[in-house]
């Protein structure tokens, strides 16, 4: 079973557990998807293959090109994107998603109205804001749920940060907040690591939920406070390849003669 089918199996075997659905659509929203197109992209221009059903159209979007090419029965083009950008690109359109159809134990018909709310659920996402700290405090107040759920989501950022804190921390003029520092981020790499922590804010199940993000880098002179309060991430690295040796000529080594026969 993929990780949709076993978020898709938590939520069906419990339909008024809410956390459980929130959780498949968590997963739904970051996974790496295929969606079939009727042929091969041009630039960035792309026409989805889709399912008519009773009125309803349906994009074909899978999460292994396996199961993609079992149910066209044929080689098929594709577009392959997190689920974020998928239910982006088809919210507002009232095109649906034919989720792993026919027979994946996570195969569903999602409408467009499940379309627009998880868009809008996605577009809550993070916004900028700037407030001068004066104080940090251990986490003592964040939800299990919300900590388990960002926890998820540091465990697919290999490489992207050095380590995170998590702690709490008061300003001049907002509420005391909780707050997750990525330290020795790129650049590039941090406004998707921002819009990843919001999903798992939005998707924590708690309306109230709010977490900060901001990114330090290890000069910085606040790290120091961190150290001392906060609860300390490691992000997952990405090892090092090993150097293969350099193979040498035989008899090029004057202390490893070759053998003569």
């Amino acid at each position: 079973m993929t990780i949709l089918d076993q978020a898709h199996a938590a939520m069906m075997d419990d339909p008024e557990n809410e956390p459980a659905r929130l959780k498949f659509y968590e997963r739904l929203a970051s996974s790496q998807l295929f969606m079939a197109l009727e042929e091969e992209p041009t630039d960035d221009n792309i026409k989805p293959m889709f399912l008519p059903l009773e009125g309803i159209t349906y994009a074909l979007v899978f999460d292994t090109q396996i199961r993609m090419g079992e149910f066209t029965k044929e080689a098929t083009a594709y577009v392959s994107m997190p689920g974020r950008k998928i239910v982006e690109m088809m919210a507002g359109q009232g095109i649906g998603i034919a989720l792993n159809m026919p027979t994946a134990p996570s195969a569903m018909l999602m409408p467009a109205e499940a379309v627009d709310w998880l868009a809008a659920m996605l577009g809550q996402g993070t916004e900028q804001m700037e407030a001068r700290p004066t104080a940090l405090h251990p986490p003592v107040n964040m939800q299990e749920r919300l900590v388990a759920a960002v926890d998820a989501k540091l465990a697919g950022m290999a490489g992207m940060a050095k380590t995170a804190y998590l702690a709490e921390m008061e300003y001049e003029n907002r509420p005391r907040t909780p707050v997750l520092a990525f330290i020795d981020a790129p650049t590039e790499a941090q406004v998707s690591m921002a819009a990843a922590i919001g999903e798992a804010v939005s998707f924590s199940g708690d309306e109230n939920a709010a977490l900060d993000v901001v990114f330090l880098n290890s000069s910085d002179d606040i790290i120091a406070s961190f150290d001392g309060v906060a609860l300390r991430l490691d992000l997952p690295q990405i090892p090092k390849a090993k150097e293969r040796p350099t193979p040498k000529a035989p008899g090029s080594d004057p202390d490893n003669p070759p053998n003569l026969r």
